[in-house]
């Protein structure tokens, strides 16, 4: 195409169809012979493009070009034409929608809605996917365990909400198995003596109300003494807990597996690390229900350095020295002083393995919190618990491994990195009978390391109180 000539102004044809809108109260309203345009070059060459040509009139005696846009040069005049600015639009949506799997035309398309998890219209595999919602600060890595691992119990057929009840210890697992189930065994013995566990009150009033009485002191301290052969048996069997536990958490927590594989490849040592979880959580509930352990003992105390100022021959001091009893006096002025034994335990194993990454430990912890949080929360792993007993296994062993995980993680378990989701477990304490979790909150609130930090949310706080 060649250039056009300038034309005069009295033979330059109009353009009204070139002319921009009227501007309300501008110049375009008043005259349509103001607004003819002249399209000069040096002008802002990008306007070139912006009038239609089929817009535009033809100049007389030169047919308009069919085609491109005339360019603009030094002394003409140019009516250029364009591609419409919707057809350009949708190519770009074109050529942008092929690399996101848009629709024909460039436009987004709306996913389809999902499919329901159960019932009619579910796809076979619906039950077998997690869902989408993440862990708060933990990925996706967890999450997908804790199902996978959730998903492995259920097709076992077990009611154990955290580990398969048929599980067997293989070659590998046998030795530490053998050693933990010895001590497992004596457990719910222990349980038995301190649920009839009812002490001496009576008795110890009545020698304190009677000091000169020789009998009642008697009658008193022969109450006691048997009662504190109990208390020395409890004491002795959390030392005893405390070497089980180090046992399994270095056998879950050595290389080359990650703790996740070893909770598949391991579940009878998983098992056995539950229960002692369990009877942890259901020991502590007892004694800060009993009272009287604590008043026996200290009156056992008073009454064998009184004895020894009078250089009087003790019963029972032969069964329970001073050394001894001052650890004991220890142990049972915690709360929860068996819950506080493997806390301590467990900060003491991480210590002492400087080699082995504490990530390892922490993720064995949180995997088996999120593996007891899925199976309470998920009805269709929630129905095939045939009895509340279930139930309440799978709540202590999930706030057991939080307060492990609250010791031994540098930021502990309410903090927005950690890798529990802790509004998610206290919810589903929340939706329990209150009677049957209060004891389970009180553990989380007062047993905790880091709850009380500032990186703990307001909302974590609030649902505590």
């Amino acid at each position: 195409p060649r250039p056009l000539p300038l034309l005069a102004e009295s033979s330059r044809p109009p353009v009204s169809g070139l002319a921009p809108p009227p501007r309300r109260g501008g110049a375009g309203a008043k005259g349509a012979g103001k607004e003819d345009w002249v399209y000069l070059a040096g002008r802002a060459r990008g306007a070139c493009a912006r009038p239609d040509r089929s817009a535009a009139p033809s100049l007389p005696g030169i047919p308009p070009s069919p085609s491109s846009p005339l360019p603009c040069t030094s002394g003409s005049f140019a009516l250029p034409a364009r591609r419409s600015r919707r057809r350009r639009c949708r190519r770009r949506l074109a050529r942008r929608g092929s690399a996101t799997g848009a629709g024909a035309e460039g436009l987004p398309v709306r996913p389809p809605p999902p499919l329901p998890r159960s019932g009619p219209g579910a796809p076979p595999s619906a039950a077998e996917e997690p869902p989408p919602r993440l862990e708060e600060g933990g990925g996706t890595g967890l999450r997908e365990s804790a199902w996978r691992l959730a998903r492995r119990i259920r097709g076992t057929g077990t009611e154990s909400p955290a580990l398969a009840e048929d599980a067997q210890p293989t070659e590998s697992e046998k030795e530490i198995y053998n050693q933990v189930n010895v001590v497992l065994k004596d457990a719910e013995g222990i349980l038995e003596d301190l649920q009839s566990y009812r002490g001496a009150g009576h008795e110890i009033r009545e020698a304190i109300q009677h000091p000169a009485d020789e009998k009642l002191q008697e009658k008193a301290w022969g109450a006691v003494v048997p009662l504190v052969g109990k208390l020395k048996k409890f004491y002795e069997f959390s030392q005893r807990l405390e070497a089980a536990l180090r046992g399994l958490l270095g056998a879950l927590t050595s290389t080359p597996y990650s703790p996740t594989q070893h909770l598949e490849r391991e579940q009878a040592l998983a098992k056995q690390f539950a229960e002692i979880l369990h009877f942890t959580l259901r020991f502590d509930e007892l004694k800060m229900t009993n009272p009287a352990i604590q008043n026996d003992f200290s009156y056992y105390r008073r009454t064998l350095s009184r004895m020894r100022i009078n250089n009087v021959p003790a019963e029972g001091e032969n069964e329970v020295n001073n050394e001894l009893a001052n650890r004991m006096s220890l142990f049972y002025a915690e709360a929860t002083p068996m819950l506080k034994t493997l806390s301590d335990a467990t900060t003491k194993f991480v210590s002492e393995n400087k080699n082995l990454p504490i990530e390892n430990t922490t993720d064995c912890l949180s995997t088996m919190a999120s593996v007891c949080r899925v199976m309470l929360e998920t009805p269709e792993y929630r129905s095939r618990f045939t009895n509340e007993e279930t139930v309440s296994f799978c709540l202590r062993v999930m706030v057991g491994v939080i307060i492990l995980y609250d010791h031994v993680h540098p930021v502990g378990a309410f903090a927005k990195t950690s890798k529990i989701d802790m509004k998610g477990c206290i919810k589903v304490l929340k939706d329990q009978p209150p009677n049957s979790v209060e004891g389970l909150l009180n553990a989380l609130r007062y047993t905790t390391k880091h709850l009380n930090d500032e990186t703990t949310s307001k909302q974590i706080k609030s649902m505590l109180q």
